[in-house]
């Protein structure tokens, strides 16, 4: 844990992308509009915006919208790689730092059964990619490539570096 100090204080910025943003910047412009609205209310603190999206074949796979966007989603996943982006913005004394950080997953093959009793746990509809690796998605999962806890949503050592380096702890 980098501090015990700290709240959770969830952003209803908007989240909506118009096509000029690519799935590389995606995850970044998005933790960039949560930390500045947090920001906007808490000035003196130091906020961290985040946001992960997955992408393959250059789309940007968000959180689904029902079952259905969720079982299109996991079929297109199955038996390939995928990125897992994580955008960070920090906000302090009015200086924003950002970064994003990439994982590669990569999934088994999944049988249509397979993914429909995933989603009947309920545990892909508030994912990006429609699953979580942290708890039953960990099934989907082959391998990964890079850091585990970016796909997970925070790229904590990362993080916790960054704010090292530029003294914000």
């Amino acid at each position: 844990m980098i501090t015990d100090d700290f709240t959770v204080m969830p952003s209803d910025a908007d989240e909506t992308l118009d096509g000029s943003v690519t799935s590389d910047r995606a995850a970044s412009v998005l933790a960039s509009r949560k930390a500045h609205h947090i920001a906007r209310t808490h000035p003196d603190d130091t906020v961290i915006g985040c946001d992960t999206i997955v992408t393959v074949d250059g789309l940007i796979l968000g959180k689904p919208r029902d079952a259905a966007d969720a079982h299109r989603m996991l079929s297109l996943l199955s038996g390939r790689t995928h990125s897992v982006i994580t955008g960070v913005s920090v906000i302090h004394e009015g200086r924003e730092e950002n970064f994003s950080e990439e994982t590669k997953v990569t999934f088994y093959p999944l049988s249509d059964k397979q993914i429909r009793d995933y989603i009947m746990t309920g545990d892909p509809m508030d994912k990006a990619g429609a699953y979580g690796i942290q708890t039953e998605g960990a099934l989907l999962v082959e391998k990964i490539d890079g850091d585990f806890f970016n796909v997970v949503g925070l790229p904590v050592a990362r993080l916790y570096r960054r704010l090292m380096n530029d003294e914000l702890l």
